[in-house]
């Protein structure tokens, strides 16, 4: 799995930038792309520092808690319903 770079780069980088330095310049100085300084500096314009967010874990499960209450109603109407049976969330009017 890949692992995000350091913050002591990216900090690096973007002073580089803050500089003078095209991104292009500043990305082969430092060994990263140039999509990567740019991503880099607007996530420091939006957020303040370029900070990496979290990697991998669980993204969907929001989601389906927020639905929670019409699954469960759902099953206590028919509790023996196989995946087959139920009907899709576009028939059920769930926005995702």
């Amino acid at each position: 799995m890949s692992k995000a770079l350091s913050l002591d780069l990216r900090v690096r980088v973007l002073a580089a930038v803050a500089e003078g330095a095209s991104h292009r310049a500043a990305a082969a100085r430092f060994g990263v792309s140039a999509a990567s300084v740019s991503r880099w500096r607007a996530l420091a314009r939006t957020k303040g520092d370029a900070r990496p967010g979290p990697l991998g874990g669980d993204r969907r499960s929001g989601r389906i808690e927020a639905q929670a209450p019409l699954i469960l109603s759902l099953l206590e109407a028919t509790p023996d319903a196989t995946i087959e049976e139920c009907p899709s969330s576009d028939e059920m009017g769930v926005v995702t």
